[in-house]
C-alpha cells in the first residue's frame, strides 16, 4: 500500500516567498502530501500555486495580525505546531526554519526534516533581536531573556521528534550539529536556474537584491559603494528601507519592491552582484551566477559552497569573497574584482549555477526520502 505523506511548513503567506517556500513547492511538485501549517493566507490567494489547496492550521490562524507576521506569537509557536493531529499520515516531511520540525508522530512514523536553519531567534539572533526589540531591556528584557531559554531547551528536545535531517548547506549541517548534535544529509535547495536570462554583455553597475533588514548588511553595502562612488542598484524591502534611503549617495539607485521581469532584468545585465550577509544558503548568488553575472560576496556561510573565487578556481572563478564585514574590506573586493573583470567566464558562471536547479534538488530529494523509507521499512521487519 502506499504511503500517505505530510508535509509540514511554518508559515504560508504572500509575503514567504524565500528559499523554504520554493522547498515546498517543490516537494509539492512530486509528492502528493497533505499540507499543515501554523498559519496559511495563500490557499485563498487567486495567485498562488496553492489557491484553493485544503491546508490544515493551528489556533494562530485566528489571532489579529497573524498575517503580517505570526513571529509576534513566538512563545506560542511550539504549543500550536504541537496541536497538528498528523496520525493519519505514514510519513512526516517538515521543512523547517523555526518550528516544524515540532510535530508530534508516533513509533511507527517516519519524519524526515529538512532544516533550513535551526530556530534563528533562539540560536545565532538572540542578541540581535534583543537589541533590535522593544523588548530587550528592563524587566521585559529579562522575560524576552527567558523566554528565548525556554524555546532554545524546547527546540533541542524536539530535535529528537526528527528521525533524519536534511540540511540546505554543509554550513546548515554543522549549525545542525552544533545545536542538536545530530547527523544531516546536504540537499541544496532547488533554485530556478533556468528561468534567469543569461547575458554575456554587461552593463557598467553593480545590484543587489535582499529584504532590507539589519542582518542582510546592506547598510554596509551603501556605505562602500559612497566611498567607491560606483553605480549601486538596490532592490528590495524591509525596516532598514528609510534608513538606507537616508544615508545613500547619488550613486546609488534604491528600487523598492520589483516584479520578478525587473528583477531578473537588472541580475542579468549588472557587472556584478554584491552580497553581503552570512547566509545559510543564499539562492540570490546561485540567482546571480545563472545570469552570467559574478558575484562580490561576503566569504562565510553558504557563499562558500555556492561562489567559486576566481583568485582560488582561476578560469573557473564566479566572484571574489570579502573576508570581514566591514567597508574596507568591501572596498578591497571590489577594487580586486575591477582588476579580474576581464578573467570572469560568465558562460561558466551559468554551468556552475546548474548545480542548484530544481532537477536537481528533486533527484536527490526523492532520492533519500525513498532511501528513508526502506531503512524504516527494514527496521520494521526487525522488530
Amino acid at each position: 500500500m502506499p504511503s500517505k505523506y505530510a508535509l509540514v511548513h511554518e508559515w504560508l503567506t504572500p509575503e514567504a516567498t524565500g528559499g523554504s517556500e520554493l522547498v515546498v513547492r517543490e516537494i509539492l511538485n512530486h509528492i502528493d502530501a497533505q499540507l499543515y501549517a501554523l498559519i496559511d493566507f495563500e490557499s485563498s490567494n487567486p495567485e498562488s500555486y496553492l489557491y484553493k489547496r485544503q491546508i490544515s492550521t493551528t489556533f494562530l490562524q485566528y489571532l489579529p495580525v497573524a498575517k503580517k507576521g505570526v513571529q509576534k506569537y513566538l512563545p506560542l509557536l511550539p504549543l500550536a505546531i504541537e496541536q497538528l493531529d498528523l496520525r493519519q499520515h505514514d510519513v512526516i516531511l517538515s521543512s523547517s526554519h523555526a518550528v516544524a520540525k515540532g510535530i508530534l508522530t508516533t513509533p511507527d512514523q517516519l519524519h524526515i526534516c529538512y532544516c533550513h536553519s535551526p530556530m534563528r531567534y533562539a540560536w545565532d539572533l538572540t542578541f540581535d533581536y534583543l537589541r533590535e526589540s522593544k523588548l530587550g531591556t528592563g524587566m521585559a528584557g529579562w522575560l524576552t531573556r527567558y523566554i528565548l531559554h525556554r524555546l532554545r531547551q524546547w527546540d533541542v528536545v524536539s530535535a529528537n521528534r526528527v528521525d533524519y535531517f536534511i540540511a540546505n548547506s554543509a554550513h546548515t549541517a554543522r549549525r545542525i550539529w552544533r545545536c542538536y548534535r545530530r547527523d544531516a544529509q546536504i540537499i541544496y535547495p532547488p533554485v530556478n536556474t533556468e528561468e534567469f536570462p543569461f547575458l554575456s554583455q554587461k552593463e557598467d553597475f553593480y545590484v543587489t537584491v535582499s529584504r532590507l533588514v539589519s542582518y542582510k548588511q546592506v547598510t554596509l553595502i551603501v556605505k562602500a559603494f559612497n566611498k567607491l562612488r560606483k553605480p549601486l542598484v538596490i532592490i528590495g524591502i524591509g525596516p532598514d528601507m528609510d534608513k538606507i534611503i537616508k544615508i545613500a549617495e547619488p550613486n546609488i539607485k534604491i528600487l523598492g519592491w520589483q516584479p520578478d521581469d525587473m528583477v531578473k532584468k537588472y541580475m542579468a545585465s549588472a557587472r556584478g552582484f554584491v552580497y553581503a550577509a552570512c547566509e545559510d544558503f543564499g539562492i540570490a548568488l546561485v540567482e546571480a551566477q545563472a545570469c552570467g553575472t559574478p558575484a562580490i560576496a561576503y566569504g562565510a556561510g553558504g557563499a562558500l559552497e555556492t561562489v567559486r573565487d576566481i583568485r582560488t578556481h582561476g578560469d573557473t572563478g564566479t566572484g571574489i569573497f570579502f573576508q570581514q564585514q566591514t567597508e574596507a574590506s568591501l572596498i578591497e573586493a571590489v577594487e580586486t574584482f575591477e582588476a579580474k573583470a576581464g578573467k570572469f567566464n560568465p558562460e561558466y558562471a551559468r554551468k556552475h549555477a546548474a548545480q542548484f536547479s530544481k532537477q536537481m534538488f528533486a533527484s536527490r530529494y526523492l532520492n533519500f526520502v525513498h532511501q528513508c523509507e526502506e531503512n524504516n521499512n527494514k527496521r520494521k521487519i526487525v522488530t
